[in-house]
């Protein structure tokens, strides 16, 4: 069982750092379930995950104030709008795809947001 968990903690964080780069990806729900599987699997795993520059920090920013750095949300909201107007005026075929793609992140947008805002550095 733990192999299995192991092995779905590094998919959830392939995922994780797919979503850096590709908006409508999640990033944060697939660390924090990466690092949830880890300490169940293998407490090396969970070690390296936490003290990673990047990650573990955005982990431990995140379980601890439940907020996003400012630039992080400025990044994720701009690649959001970006790729979606993108695919609302050239990708789509129809007027209701498009008013689909906007309504998607419209609602990413509300969701990046409604988070709190880490100041400076964090």
């Amino acid at each position: 069982m733990k192999y299995l968990l192991a092995f779905l903690g590094s998919v959830s964080l392939v995922l994780g750092i797919m979503g850096v780069f590709l908006p409508v990806l999640p990033t944060t729900p697939f660390l924090l379930l990466s690092a949830a599987l880890y300490v169940r699997s293998s407490q090396r795993l969970y070690n390296w995950l936490m003290s990673h520059k990047h990650l573990g920090a955005y982990i431990r920013n995140f379980r601890e104030h439940k907020a996003l750095p400012l630039r992080v949300k400025i990044v994720s909201v701009t690649m959001v709008w970006a790729t979606l107007l993108y695919c609302a005026i050239f990708v789509a075929k129809e007027w209701w795809m498009g008013a689909v793609f906007i309504a998607i992140a419209t609602g990413v947008t509300i969701h990046i947001l409604s988070y709190k805002t880490l100041g400076g550095n964090d």
